[in-house]
């Protein structure tokens, strides 16, 4: 419920009673996609002929899986069945993460090198995605990690990700009208740290919210006055969660580690 503000109905339909759509969120760019009405009328029913159901059964498993999971409910109802054995302390992030007392999650994964930050981050989307709230995702990451990042959410999670380097947003952008973000056309997205902090990128950013965004080896961005640092600050309040990760969160230098802090609680 929103009050004392204005709204303008557009228009109202009456569906029925079925729950596949049920909230969720569709915009067409009609001078874009090529968009088709189809009249359930019209469907034809098929044998499913794959061996033991196959076909049949992968479609189920994926319609059940966009029906998102009530967010007050902090079962786990994907990272247990990952490609991957989940430590305790590994479980113990996600339930953080998914706690229903903290509408926006914000964590630091200060694991040290090897006890599978990657995992808890992959946890972690994947459970938000499953509840509705991980839809549009950055992961930010130094460029030498960036295929490995992407590798893993997807061979681990089923979370696809498409890669981006600067010749690929300037693709993008010859796509789209002048006054579309370019940030908007691909949902899910990992970009180098490197590509991102340019200042061309910046109003973009500005003007672009995701539901989730994780900036990998996160020391990196600590620097005060920094391209890294500002980029940093550009996107931390634009996001609904958000996830920190770094093996050496604290260098020593107080003023770093509270930088850290500052991102993911400004006040």
């Amino acid at each position: 419920m929103v009050r004392d503000a204005e709204w303008l109905v557009t228009k109202a339909e009456q569906t029925t009673s079925g729950t596949l759509v049920r909230d969720t969120t569709a915009a067409f760019y009609s001078d874009i996609d090529d968009i088709r009405v189809l009249d359930p009328a019209d469907a034809t029913v098929v044998a499913d002929r794959s061996s033991r159901l196959r076909d049949a059964r992968l479609w189920l498993e994926a319609t059940l899986r966009r029906q998102p999971v009530a967010s007050p409910d902090d079962r786990l109802t994907v990272s247990t069945r990952m490609l991957a054995d989940p430590l305790g302390y590994q479980l113990a992030a996600v339930r953080k993460a998914l706690d229903p007392s903290n509408l926006r999650p914000r964590l630091l994964i200060a694991d040290a090198v090897g006890l599978g930050k990657t995992i808890e981050i992959g946890m972690i989307l994947a459970e938000l995605a499953r509840r509705g709230q991980g839809e549009r995702i950055l992961v930010v990451t130094p460029k030498h990690v960036l295929e490995q990042m992407q590798r893993e959410l997807w061979t681990r999670f089923a979370l696809p990700f498409v890669r981006l380097d600067s010749l690929g947003l300037q693709r993008v952008r010859q796509l789209l009208p002048a006054t579309r973000n370019p940030f908007s056309y691909y949902p899910r997205v990992i970009v180098s740290i490197d590509t991102l902090k340019q200042d061309q990128y910046r109003a973009h950013l500005e003007r672009h919210r995701w539901d989730a965004v994780v900036i990998d080896e996160s020391h990196n961005v600590t620097g005060d006055g920094t391209l890294n640092n500002r980029l940093a600050r550009t996107i931390a309040p634009n996001t609904n969660a958000l996830i920190l990760a770094s093996a050496t969160p604290h260098n020593g230098r107080k003023e770093s580690f509270a930088e850290l802090i500052r991102l993911l609680e400004p006040s």
